[in-house]
């Protein structure tokens, strides 16, 4: 047998139309398939998080998170993301947020009634829902 035989391209999809391999989905350890974790990372790297600042002052300026917020707030960091920002101001009808984008990451939270001074420093863009 020479090196030439050893080098043959294969082409799975038409082994598997002959019959010859079944592709399937392959479970993992936890018994999901590629699609199914694929989704769930992907989800998870669309999410945000909060930094302990952050949580502390949505609790201390008692600014309320729905699932219709948090999910505005995502596709405004997404926004951003493809403009390049990387820290941005988000403000929508209830109040303000300066996210770092690269790390989908809430620094600190403002109620309109904190944003009366008026002035925010160390961003690069603003993005108004």
């Amino acid at each position: 047998m020479n090196v030439g035989q050893l080098n043959t391209q294969v082409n799975l999809l038409e082994i598997a139309r002959r019959g010859k391999v079944t592709p399937q989905a392959t479970p993992d350890k936890a018994g999901k398939n590629f699609k199914a974790a694929f989704s769930e990372e992907l989800a998870r790297a669309k999410s945000l998080s909060f930094s302990k600042h952050a949580s502390a002052r949505l609790h201390s300026r008692g600014i309320e998170m729905s699932d219709e917020r948090l999910t505005r707030l995502a596709e405004a960091v997404d926004k951003a993301a493809g403009k390049g920002s990387r820290e941005t101001l988000i403000l929508d009808d209830n109040a303000a947020y300066v996210v770092s984008v690269p790390n989908r990451t809430v620094i600190t939270a403002f109620s309109r009634d904190n944003l009366r001074e008026g002035i925010f420093t160390s961003i690069d863009s603003a993005v108004i829902l």
